[in-house]
């Protein structure tokens, strides 16, 4: 796979950990006052564009826009299930993991292609 290919996917991979902790991060914190936790997650979200804006641009060179957003959803599942083992203590269950399989079938059908 050349570079061309990777590259959308290491900065959709690196965008994704920045949004998870500007959507989620939060979470840990309950007690800091919110109007902070808004402020603070729009700056990291910020640094969350600068990393998903190219992806896409340069991306769209090579993948579909559907096939983007696939990569992108396939991508915030996998980052998200670490972030909640691994930062918020939280654990994964069958039923987690039933919900991602599916997902991730129907990520498989839109790489596929045409069906018939």
């Amino acid at each position: 796979m050349s570079f061309a290919y990777l590259m959308p996917i290491g900065l959709l991979a690196i965008s994704n950990v920045f949004m998870t902790f500007a959507w989620c991060g939060h979470l840990k914190y309950p007690g800091k006052p919110l109007l902070i936790v808004i402020a603070v997650s729009w700056l990291i979200a910020l640094a969350e564009y600068c990393f998903a804006v190219p992806a896409n641009r340069y991306g769209h060179a090579v993948y579909s826009a559907a096939e983007l957003k696939t990569i992108q959803e396939v991508l915030t599942l996998t980052v998200f299930a670490v972030f909640s083992v691994f930062y918020l203590g939280e654990q994964l269950t069958l039923n987690h993991l039933v919900g991602f399989a599916l997902i991730c079938a129907g990520a498989f059908f839109i790489f596929k292609g045409p069906i018939g």
